[in-house]
């Protein structure tokens, strides 16, 4: 039997050694150290909650790694889903329920390609997809991408006037999240800097 190589990732050493503690003693997989992480083929990020800084840590190995990324999470809150997609996580298991089989049928699932998720939030990803379908074409016809509570929140800030330290203490965000948050919105609807984005989200009742 071929072993899948699988790279735990998480800040917190308790997480990771809980994870470890489970996954070492199947023989479908091969838990890896820190120093033979390129030979991974699935990366598990194990966190509390996806904050900030686990965001961080998704967002980079998206950029760096090829592999499929999984996220084992303590609490997952109601726009989260939406975020751990964007980071390119493939497969979500809440931490109560990472018993060793879930774990293992997690990662051949990431293997094969597949995508796991709870049942609730299948449910949430099937409505998201639904309101992006129904949601509405501009005049062009170009699709409209809908925004995440985060960015209507910050573009809603600017459009009161608050500047990015004012943004960022409101929302307990660093000031370079803001930052991020702002360039991802402007990027993704190919638009010219936060001014642009604020005129257009309003236009098109975004915010």
């Amino acid at each position: 039997m071929t072993r899948v190589a699988v790279a735990i990732c998480a800040a917190d050493p308790i997480l990771a050694s809980g994870v470890t503690h489970q996954l070492r003693p199947r023989p479908e997989v091969e838990v890896l150290r820190t120093e033979e992480e390129e030979r991974a083929e699935v990366s598990l990020v194990v966190v509390d909650r996806l904050d900030e800084e686990s965001e961080q840590v998704l967002r980079r190995l998206q950029r760096t790694s090829s592999v499929r990324t999984g996220l084992i999470v303590g609490e997952f809150g109601q726009d989260a889903l939406q975020t751990a997609i964007e980071c390119g996580v493939a497969a979500v298991l809440r931490r109560r329920d990472a018993t060793q089989d879930r774990l293992v049928g997690l990662i051949t699932a990431l293997v094969r390609g597949e995508g796991v998720l709870p049942g609730d939030m299948l449910g949430r990803l099937l409505d998201h997809v639904s309101r992006l379908q129904r949601g509405v074409s501009d005049t062009a016809g170009a699709t409209l991408s809908t925004l995440t509570s985060r960015e209507g929140e910050v573009l809603r800030l600017i459009s009161d006037g608050f500047d990015t330290k004012e943004i960022a203490t409101k929302m307990s965000y660093s000031e370079r999240t803001v930052k991020n948050i702002l360039q991802e919105v402007t990027t993704r609807l190919q638009l010219r800097n936060r001014a642009h984005a604020v005129g257009y989200a309003m236009r098109q009742g975004l915010i």
